[in-house]
C-alpha cells in the first residue's frame, strides 16, 4: 500500500528510525558531482546535507523506494538515471530496520534538472571532493567512505 512505510521505529540506544520497512536514499552521480539535499529545519537532522531518500513502503524494492523519494523530493526524471548498485549503510538493527544507499548515475554523465520540495532548503550538485565541506547528516557522513569506495569499484 502506498505510504504504509511512513512511521517511526525504536532503534539502538534510544534512536528513532524513520520507516516501518526501512529506508533508502539515492547517491546520484553526474560525472564527478553528486546530488545532495540540504534538509529543511523541521525534518530529522534538519539543516544538514544528505541524500534524497526516505521510508520504504512494504511493496517496494530499495531501488524503487530511493527513486520514488528522489522524484518526490527533487522532481528528477528517472528515465535519465541508471542504478548500478545498492548497499546497506546502516543496520540492520534488532527491529529489522536498515538504510540502503542506492548508487546511480545520470545516463549522460551530466546533472539533470531538479526542483526542491518542502523537505529541502536547497538541492545542489556537489563535487565529490567537496562533500565534506558541508555539515553532513551524521549517518551519511559515517557511510561516505564505503559509498565512495563502491562507486569507484562499480563502473
Amino acid at each position: 500500500m502506498i505510504g504504509d512505510g511512513n512511521g517511526w521505529l525504536d532503534g539502538p540506544n534510544g534512536a528513532r528510525l524513520w520507516g516501518k520497512y526501512g529506508a533508502a536514499g539515492v547517491f546520484l552521480l553526474a560525472g564527478s558531482r553528486v546530488l545532495l539535499q540540504h534538509r529543511a529545519e523541521w525534518t530529522a537532522n534538519g539543516g544538514t546535507w544528505a541524500l534524497p531518500g526516505g521510508a520504504r513502503d512494504s511493496h517496494e524494492t530499495v531501488e524503487e523506494a530511493a527513486l520514488r523519494e528522489a522524484v518526490e523530493e527533487c522532481s528528477i526524471d528517472t528515465d535519465r538515471v541508471h542504478v548500478f548498485h545498492s548497499l546497506v549503510t546502516a543496520g540492520p538493527f534488532e527491529s529489522g530496520w536498515s538504510y540502503t544507499t542506492v548508487l546511480a548515475r545520470t545516463v549522460d554523465g551530466e546533472p539533470i534538472p531538479t526542483e526542491a520540495d518542502e523537505e529541502s532548503l536547497e538541492l545542489r550538485w556537489v563535487e565529490l571532493e567537496n562533500i565534506r565541506e558541508l555539515p553532513l547528516l551524521p549517518a551519511f557522513e559515517r557511510s561516505l567512505e564505503t559509498i565512495l569506495w563502491h562507486c569507484s569499484n562499480h563502473d
